[in-house]
């Protein structure tokens, strides 16, 4: 009897270390590229035409705090985004929020929203990346998955509140802008 209850115990320890490595993966999603043209807004950080990158890593077995058919959203740990724009780096504050969007017509979205803080100012940040019908499965409303294909070219929105993709960033003293982003989505 000792010898299978320490076969039995053996083979549980080596499962569970087993599966450790696949319960703890990430995803890293990067939206990169040109900012711009101003879409809405005075832009008073002076970024049209200058490169700005959102990156978030992403636990894959989030669950999410709401979904509906076609979209999921979930909350991310404080620091799991970092944003860089015009090459200066803006540090998060507290938790952000990362949605998935597959509809039946048009693109796939995903749009990564971040409270951040730079010079003693806050505001938020939020990253729209348009992405190719289909690129995420209904498993999305599950837990967060990588796209495919794994990397795309984004087109800028023309419109601020139009499809495309764009970079919104507002503070209470700055108001609210919205520039186009062209330039890439990976995983």
């Amino acid at each position: 009897m000792l010898p299978r209850r320490r076969l039995l115990s053996l083979s549980v320890v080596a499962l569970m270390f087993g599966l450790c490595p696949l319960m703890a993966q990430t995803i890293t999603y990067t939206i990169s590229g040109k900012l711009g043209p101003v879409l809405s807004g005075s832009d008073p950080l002076n970024v049209n035409g200058k490169s700005g990158v959102v990156t978030a890593v992403v636990g894959s077995t989030l669950i999410p705090k709401s979904k509906t058919k076609t979209s999921a959203t979930y909350t991310l740990p404080a620091g799991a985004i970092t944003v860089k724009i015009g090459g200066s780096n803006y540090a998060t504050k507290g938790p952000s929020t990362l949605k998935y969007t597959f509809p039946a017509k048009g693109p796939d979205t995903m749009v990564v929203s971040a409270k951040v803080s730079a010079d003693g100012i806050s505001g938020t940040v939020v990253g729209t990346a348009s992405l190719a019908k289909g690129s995420f499965t209904r498993a999305v409303l599950k837990h967060p998955t990588r796209f495919e294909p794994s990397t795309q070219t984004l087109t800028s929105a023309t419109t601020a509140t139009g499809p495309g993709s764009k970079v919104e960033y507002s503070a209470s003293i700055l108001g609210a802008t919205v520039l186009g982003l062209s330039g890439n989505a990976t995983n």
